[in-house]
């Protein structure tokens, strides 16, 4: 890489840490301050950087404009695969990885189990609204208005004795599930099949993914269950901050 353009860099990374003058970075520079002046106007004809009254340089808009494409350009899935395969190594237990596709949410990725149980789902297949874990950490991320809307279309088939049967159940159940930042499937869909999910956000705090634990029952009882939750919430959170999150108490669940 050409000199030049590592010194930009290093200009840049400055830059980001705070607003500086052209004094205070030729001071920290290993060139000549015309050398740093040179290169602080190209980076300026090309919007990388901007000046503010006080002459001091800061990040310009330009680089705000590449950082947003290039998180735009990140597949969920392509980011989510190599954390979800480790979580999967660990673990040994079904991962899923789910999304919104349209009003459905669908599961987009799967690693199956290490066991000789298997689940079901696949790649493809869509998630009970009112019982999938997936469901219901995208639900919960949602304006109330539309959860309220969703929730009250809703076809509560009564599949297991834990499966919820009214939207306002489920409604509740979305308000615990954003506080507490995690969601389960008691057995709610499967009575041999209990499962626990997480969020995983965009650049923006929005929820666009869940990724989820799946076990049968006689593997895992409840609390054995719930012993996966720090490594899922590990892996959710390390999914998100490579599609640009920063965790912050504004933007947690």
């Amino acid at each position: 890489m050409s000199q030049s353009l590592l010194r930009a860099i290093e200009l840049l990374n400055e830059l980001a840490a705070k607003p500086a003058t052209l004094d205070e970075l030729a001071k920290s520079a290993a060139v000549h301050k015309t050398t740093v002046m040179r290169l602080l106007h190209a980076m300026e004809e090309k919007r990388m950087v901007v000046r503010d009254d006080e002459q001091r340089f800061r990040l310009g808009s330009k680089l705000f404009e590449l950082s947003s494409l290039a998180l735009e350009q990140r597949d969920i899935r392509e980011v989510a695969r190599p954390h979800l395969a480790e979580l999967n190594a660990r673990t040994g237990h079904t991962v899923h990885l789910a999304a919104f596709e349209g009003k459905d949410v669908v599961y987009i990725d799967k690693f199956e189990s290490h066991h000789p149980v298997r689940m079901y789902s696949r790649i493809g297949l869509t998630a009970s609204l009112h019982s999938a874990a997936v469901a219901k950490v995208l639900l919960a991320d949602l304006p109330r208005a539309r959860q309220e809307k969703i929730a009250a279309g809703l076809d509560y088939v009564k599949v297991t004795e834990n499966t919820l049967t009214s939207p306002e159940a489920l409604l509740a159940e979305l308000d615990v599930v954003r506080k507490q930042g995690w969601a389960h499937d008691n057995a709610e869909h499967e009575a041999f099949v209990h499962c626990i999910a997480a969020p995983i956000r965009d650049a923006s705090g929005t929820v666009v993914a869940a990724a989820s634990c799946s076990v049968p029952i006689v593997m895992l009882d409840y609390e054995g269950l719930m012993g996966l939750l720090p490594e899922l919430t590990e892996t959710t959170a390390a999914i998100s901050q490579d599609l640009g999150w920063t965790p912050t108490e504004r933007n947690a669940v």
